[in-house]
């Protein structure tokens, strides 16, 4: 428990919420400094961004992001945002109680992640920078690792993917992406899931982040995998939500891209902390690391799967085999050789690796 004077609290907040009492500190990550505490009898939480390298823009794009969010009709798909200070880098934010999700929770999600998508339009440009693809370097290094598994790539696999790195890099939409919308930044609360943590905010296409669903939380420690069943059930309650929030259908076109996009970036197989100065890709060959509920091989292994399944038009791997899920290959670019190479790398990776397991499909 620490006192109402070492917090973060300084007299602009007080002036305006009152003093803080009964605080005590809550899980986070390195970044941040978070306290559960009371203001006027009522509980709120109290975040302060550490100081550090993007430690203003990491505050400066979650301050925007809960600011655009808080406009959701409706339920709210935030904590409402109580007070600032920017000098401190400070948030106070609403209290929200949070129950054990459902065994169908990704449904709940799903419908809660598009109103959060719709809460941001062609207004809200230059309000957080654009979301960023893969480069270049990501598809030399995912031919880089066939070529170590001695696995050959179809001769249009690297026209495939320099198309695909161009498409991402100008996909259209002006959606509020969180980031990094993993389980453990939605809380499900009885009036329905809400989204915290928005450090990496940033505006793009929704689909980068449907994606999620499919290839296994890149971004997150928790990976999950869903039924073909489950799953079609919730990509409908988002292409709903959405069409309810906007009055637009959500384009055909784009999902098998966002998945192949993620496919192919090594630093969507390590923690935020170790992403940016390795090639994370060409470490799979020699190592393997656990990284919250999976190791870098299963994560590459599911992967892998669902991008073949997607590009070939024979649906979404689950477990070890595949399965005849619907496909979104209408409208995305020609993934085909990618599909075929996916295909061959996932049965390497399965021969040299016969221990890899499936991803979990419950969350812990």
């Amino acid at each position: 428990m620490e006192t109402a004077s070492q917090l973060p609290f300084g007299e602009t907040l007080r002036d305006r919420l009152g003093q803080p009492a009964h605080a005590s500190v809550l899980e986070s990550s390195p970044r941040s400094q978070v306290w559960r505490i009371e203001l006027a009898g009522r509980p709120a939480v109290l975040k302060q961004l550490v100081a550090g390298p993007g430690a203003d823009e990491r505050y400066a794009r979650e301050v925007a992001a809960l600011s655009i969010a808080g406009r959701a009709s409706g339920t709210p798909v935030v904590p409402a945002l109580l007070g600032t200070d920017p000098a401190e880098r400070v948030l106070v934010l609403e209290h929200l109680g949070h129950r054990r999700p459902s065994a169908d929770w990704i449904v709940d999600y799903a419908a809660a992640l598009a109103r959060l998508h719709a809460t941001a339009g062609p207004g809200d440009t230059g309000a957080l920078p654009r979301w960023q693809g893969p480069t270049g370097a990501d598809a030399t290094s995912f031919l880089t690792f066939a070529e170590a598994l001695g696995v050959p790539a179809p001769p249009a696999a690297r026209d495939e993917l320099d198309a695909l790195v161009e498409r991402l890099g100008r996909a259209e939409g002006t959606a509020l992406l969180h980031g990094d919308p993993c389980p453990g930044n939605d809380l499900h609360t009885p009036d329905g899931v809400r989204f915290i943590d928005f450090e990496q905010a940033s505006l793009g296409s929704g689909l980068m982040e449907l994606a999620y669903l499919r290839i296994g939380f890149p971004t997150c420690w928790c990976v999950t995998r869903a039924s073909g069943p489950l799953l079609e059930r919730a990509e409908t309650a988002y292409r709903t939500a959405w069409h309810a929030e906007t009055g637009t259908a959500l384009p055909d076109a784009g999902l098998a891209d966002a998945c192949a996009g993620w496919l192919i970036r090594g630093d969507a197989l390590v923690e935020r902390a170790h992403r940016g100065a390795t090639d994370h890709l060409a470490r799979v060959p020699d190592e393997d690391w656990t990284w919250g509920t999976a190791t870098a091989r299963q994560r590459l292994a599911h992967r892998l799967g669902v991008v073949a399944g997607m590009a070939t038009g024979h649906g979404m791997a689950t477990g070890h085999g595949m399965a005849t899920g619907h496909s979104m290959v209408t409208g995305d670019g020609d993934l085909r050789n990618l599909g075929a190479l996916a295909t061959d790398l996932r049965r390497a990776v399965m021969d040299r690796w016969p221990a890899v397991r499936p991803v979990p499909k419950r969350r812990p």
